[in-house]
């Protein structure tokens, strides 16, 4: 890790850019969970919103009062005021000095195009009226932000014109004026030589503000920082508009490890809760987490070629831009059809069992899983499944119980469709008929096994199915589509996966069942060899 130099500012705008992003709504107890959470990451400041704009906005302003914060300066949001209307008169401002806040961010037009013909004024009302919101804001004793929106493209325009609202920014009182690429559409060579130029002129106050559209924004708020700029604004996980804004899940580590700046405030688990704070903002908004997504998704340090897997275990800077332990992640060696030696023993050794590259059992593993991942089964996100292929290759594999029959009826009525499951099982010697309903076909076998299974294994009660995904993935011998069936598990505090493949759904999601359960019987059993040793 480089050693530390200036400090860079780093602004959250997820509760109010991001919140503009589509299928993203924040409750107003989400916007303050969020905020405790950035705070306590060390965010130096967190917009929380535009208090003219919603009531849920206004609301919060009133509520985060209630709040410690341990070093976050939270901004309130608005626009510079109204054409013809004096800053005194405009509600617009006035909501923001009713936040009681020490800190404002306004958006203010420096693109001829969109003063002329989206605001309809002239260009000196304009320049009125960025330097009268500021100056009046400034009056009440709160420090002002300038958004300068489509700047680039206004530079681009006219340059002239785009720096003179700079500097009227500046002459009204403007603590920080921030360059926005409001459209996303700036190439990274050309936003570097302009955020450079705008340095040189007007010093250390300058902050940029990136939009995605193009897939640079990240890039670009980089490069910013390298022209001279003090302040990167952006939101969690890159939410936003269109295609959305900077994603300081990038942007914060690749300043901190790779560029040697410091961009966090005092944190209470630096950079090392970077991946919860991302998962944290994935499961406020209700949105799948990106697997892709760099440092922090779960694929980001994964390995699946076999030559990849070999090398990274022996090296990991030979396959890893950096140790995914920095940033709270896991490396993640997948066992798949391509896979090699090296990932069977990682993986073994991950799932509690003790192999050598040299052993005849990891090249019987390998060939497992090359037959059952050609039958449509899959492995590299099924541990659960991968630990009971391992334990049969090595011999010591014991089922708990066997299915002998299943069958699943289902039936509309006015009151909805249920689903029946009759399934007989062999537990123990003993021959074990179980009927259920449920809501849906696999809900009504899961319900069926458990009932058979309770009586002589009661602690799988702890057990709960909290995920099952189905895809087709090609075609039988004949015409029927094979189904591969994944199923999430959790229980004693621990997750697992895993998967089945057939023609026939049903029969797939059986199959994913019983291993879901006979891993745990499995798993539960080594525990309490281990606690016995």
């Amino acid at each position: 890790m480089i050693a530390k130099s200036r400090f860079i500012e780093i602004y959250d705008t997820t509760l109010r850019d991001g919140a503009q992003g589509m299928r993203v709504n924040f409750s107003l107890q989400d916007k303050i969970s969020l905020t405790l959470r950035l705070d306590e990451f060390g965010i130096p400041f967190i917009e929380g919103g535009w208090p003219f704009s919603n009531p849920k906005d206004e609301e919060y302003f009133k509520a985060i009062k209630d709040y410690s914060l341990r070093q976050a300066k939270i901004v309130a949001f608005g626009s510079t005021r109204r054409k013809g209307v004096r800053p005194e008169e405009d509600e617009n401002l006035n909501a923001i000095i009713k936040c009681d806040v020490d800190y404002a961010a306004l958006v203010g037009k420096s693109w001829i195009l969109h003063v002329k013909e989206v605001l309809r004024v002239k260009p000196e009302e304009n320049l009125d009226m960025v330097y009268d919101s500021i100056a009046y804001l400034k009056s009440h004793g709160i420090k002002v932000i300038l958004d300068a929106e489509h700047f680039y493209d206004g530079y681009k325009d006219d340059p002239e014109y785009a720096l003179k609202v700079l500097e009227v920014a500046r002459e009204a009182g403007a603590e920080r004026i921030v360059l926005c690429d409001t459209n996303g559409g700036t190439l990274t060579h050309e936003f570097y030589e302009i955020t450079k130029r705008v340095c040189e002129k007007f010093g250390d106050c300058i902050g940029v503000h990136c939009h995605n559209d193009s897939g640079l924004a990240v890039a670009n708020s980089l490069m910013a920082v390298v022209a001279g700029a003090a302040q990167v604004q952006g939101t969690i996980n890159g939410i936003g508009e269109r295609c959305g804004n900077a994603d300081l899940c990038q942007i914060i580590p690749a300043l901190e490890i790779k560029m040697g700046y410091r961009a966090l405030s005092s944190s209470s688990n630096g950079l090392r809760g970077l991946r919860d704070l991302s998962l944290f903002v994935y499961n406020l908004i209700g949105m799948e987490p990106n697997p892709y997504q760099p440092y922090t998704g779960q694929y980001a340090f994964a390995h699946k070629a076999g030559t990849h897997s070999d090398g990274v275990i022996k090296v990991s800077r030979a396959y890893e831009h950096i140790d995914p332990e920095l940033v709270g992640n896991d490396r993640f060696i997948a066992v798949s059809e391509i896979a090699g030696r090296s990932a069977v023993v990682h993986k073994a050794k991950k799932l509690g069992l003790s192999l050598k590259k040299s052993d005849p059992v990891v090249l019987k593993v390998l060939r497992m899983v090359k037959e059952l991942e050609a039958s449509g089964k899959i492995f590299e996100d099924a541990d659960g499944s991968l630990y009971l292929l391992l334990l049969k290759a090595m011999n010591a594999y014991k089922p708990h119980f066997e299915v002998l029959s299943w069958t699943v009826t289902s039936r509309a009525s006015k009151g909805g469709v249920k689903s029946l499951c009759t399934v007989r099982l062999k537990v123990k010697e003993k021959i074990v008929t179980s009927v259920a309903e449920g809501v849906g076909p696999v809900h009504a076998q899961d319900l069926a096994i458990m009932r058979a299974l309770k009586p002589e294994y009661p602690y799988l009660e702890r057990v709960n199915l909290i995920n099952y995904k189905v895809s087709i993935v090609g075609r039988s011998a004949g015409t029927a589509s094979v189904v591969r069936v994944l199923i999430e598990f959790k229980g004693d505090g621990e997750y697992w996966t895993t998967t089945g493949s057939s023609a026939n759904i049903l029969e797939a999601s059986m199959e994913a069942l019983v291993e879901g359960y006979e891993y745990y019987l499995h798993k539960r059993e080594l525990q309490a060899m281990d606690i016995g040793q």
